[in-house]
């Protein structure tokens, strides 16, 4: 059984996928924008026969970087996670082995109608977070506020096409805006609403399925455990 890994040492040693995510994944970085990675690891298998087990996630060992252990990865794509989700689809990948691959090709397998549910949910509770700026400051944190705008577009835009897209595309110049402040913030509010409307709309006859693929997910997990349980030459 392998000795346990230092937490940065399993991302280092046993990452199968990374990426670029943030404003310059999704075409809105500036000067100051920071490199935002996100990645997967798989740790060891026998790992996981301790009392201790690896962990599900690790900050680190470069600034700005996230990723997470395999398992908790699938698990939080098959609830459709915005920020998880869009880690499939960053159009700038750093790191891919052929596991990650497969993670990759099972992009579609991860996609559902509950994106309705979930990327709503999310805007609307960071919408609050918003308003208590407003309240409290008298303007909002107008970074929040274009990111705002982007996921609910981008979640528009999934369920009417069953594609998710991260870049912002020809929305760039009007998005920097918001972030500059320079649009009113009653009339963001007003895009939110009707963000949030067509979301709604959407979701009646998206071409999404019902639920995830969580079959094809988990013989994905089950067959990368036992190939490393199998690399170690040791069994449960």
């Amino acid at each position: 059984m392998p000795p346990s890994p230092a937490q940065p040492d399993l991302v280092r040693d046993h990452s199968i996928y990374s990426c670029v995510m943030g404003s310059r994944a999704f075409g809105l970085a500036t000067e100051d924008s920071d490199t935002d990675v996100r990645g997967v690891y798989v740790a060891p298998t026998p790992l996981f026969w301790r009392f201790d087990k690896p962990p599900t996630h690790v900050e680190g060992p470069a600034p700005e970087q996230f990723s997470w252990e395999l398992e908790r990865f699938c698990a939080l794509a098959l609830r459709a996670n915005p920020n998880v989700l869009e880690v499939l689809h960053s159009p700038l990948p750093l790191h891919t082995d052929a596991r990650g691959e497969e993670l990759l090709s099972l992009r579609s397998a991860f996609l559902s109608r509950r994106v309705h549910a979930t990327f709503v949910g999310y805007a609307e509770s960071q919408r609050r977070k918003i308003d208590a700026d407003v309240r409290q400051y008298g303007a909002p944190r107008w970074k929040h506020a274009m990111h705002l705008l982007r996921l609910l577009s981008s979640c528009v835009d999934l369920l009417r096409t069953g594609e998710l897209t991260t870049g912002v595309g020809d929305a760039r110049d009007d998005l920097l805006r918001v972030k500059r402040g320079e649009i009113p913030w009653q009339h963001i509010e007003n895009r939110l609403s009707r963000l949030v409307a067509a979301a709604t709309e959407a979701a009646s006859g998206s071409p999404l399925p019902p639920l995830p693929d969580r079959a094809r997910v988990e013989d994905f997990l089950v067959r990368t455990r036992r190939n490393s349980a199998s690399a170690y030459g040791t069994s449960p």
